[in-house]
């Protein structure tokens, strides 16, 4: 069992007498930086001024500097650029900056578990990882409240890495919900396979299979989408809750029956073989040197993957049908009329 701090365990003045640099200001860069800010830290967020982000950053209160005068000032300096761009960022921006006795921070163990970068062995290496998006980590500190996170230590060298840690994961608000010790190999390989075989592509590829399967038998693409995507909401909010019990509890016995009897024929040992599969393919680098490549071949494949995927029939019928979901941000309920249903299963059928 993971070992869990919390509230008690953490000592926020560790870090209170030092700067912490935010490179980046995505997702979890502005949560980040405005929680730790909010919490008494010294913050700057480390940007290209000419970028939109750090035209939010200000508008945001934040104090916004180059990359390099970022590392160059901080003492925590906290990469929360894309794993693809990190490499070259501490490379061109930190590198220089990375003296004796810095910290240097990651929230995905990506770049450190692959080697893309490699720090000396006279910094603290550390990550502190939400297990939540960005905006749900502010929303939450926002409340009083806080998510859970996870933190590893690579690199002892000052010996209070793991004080220093937990500081920021106090910081951040993760103490007030748990964190859990864990290792950069075990959160980064655990991570890719979570997001591989079961959040995004293996959930994407069921969704998908599904809805195909439907309209090939001759089901409206309408029906397929609301029964194979728009409810997929529905039960997953269920399982969030309370684990797959609650999900079962709450739908109906003939829904539970179909599952105890039908799940395992669907998603049965072919699955589970072609998961150990691409769990091999990242313990052993390949996942990684591919995206690497990738990236150094300027995405190209990458680029044509993403029109294909939006381009799928899927896709296009559920555009159509969200526009009559008042409910959803940013829509407005149309008329029945105005969704072409000839021009969708056109698409479908193509």
């Amino acid at each position: 069992m993971a070992t869990i701090f919390y509230e008690h365990d953490a000592n926020p003045e560790a870090l209170k007498a030092k700067t912490i640099a935010i490179l980046g200001y995505g997702s979890q860069g502005h949560a980040q930086a405005q929680n730790l800010r909010d919490s008494g830290y010294k913050v700057i967020v480390g940007l290209d001024a000419n970028r939109p982000s750090a035209q939010q950053a200000r508008a945001d209160g934040m104090v916004v500097v180059a990359p390099d005068e970022a590392a160059k000032r901080a003492d925590w300096i906290h990469m929360l650029t894309p794993d693809e761009t990190q490499a070259a960022v501490y490379e061109q921006y930190v590198q220089p900056y990375l003296h004796p006795g810095k910290i240097l921070g990651f929230s995905h163990g990506f770049s450190i578990h692959f080697k893309t970068i490699a720090p000396p062995d006279d910094v603290d290496v550390v990550m502190i990882a939400p297990k939540s998006p960005g905006h749900l980590l502010r929303r939450v500190y926002s409340e009083g409240r806080g998510v859970p996170s996870l933190i590893a230590i690579q690199q002892d060298s000052s010996k209070r890495a793991h004080e220093y840690a937990l500081a920021y994961a106090h910081g951040i608000g993760s103490t007030r919900a748990g964190v859990l010790q864990t290792t950069f190999k075990e959160e980064t390989e655990s991570d890719l396979f979570g997001e591989q075989a079961v959040l995004c592509g293996g959930l994407t590829s069921l969704i998908k299979k599904g809805f195909e399967t439907l309209v090939e038998a001759g089901y409206a693409p309408e029906i397929a989408y609301f029964e194979c995507l728009h409810e997929m909401k529905l039960i997953v909010d269920l399982i969030y809750e309370g684990g797959l019990s609650r999900m079962r509890y709450s739908i109906s016995n003939t829904a539970e029956y179909g599952d105890l009897t039908r799940g395992e024929k669907i998603v049965g040992d072919a699955t589970r073989a072609a998961m150990k599969k691409t769990l091999a393919d990242i313990q052993d680098g390949t996942f990684a040197r591919e995206w690497i490549k990738e990236n150094k071949d300027g995405g190209y494949n990458f680029a044509e993957l993403r029109e294909r995927e939006q381009q799928h029939p899927i896709e296009i019928v559920g555009a159509q049908l969200r526009g009559m979901m008042s409910w959803l941000p940013g829509q407005q309920a149309k008329k029945p009329a105005e969704a072409p249903k000839a021009e969708i299963k056109q698409v479908v059928n193509a």
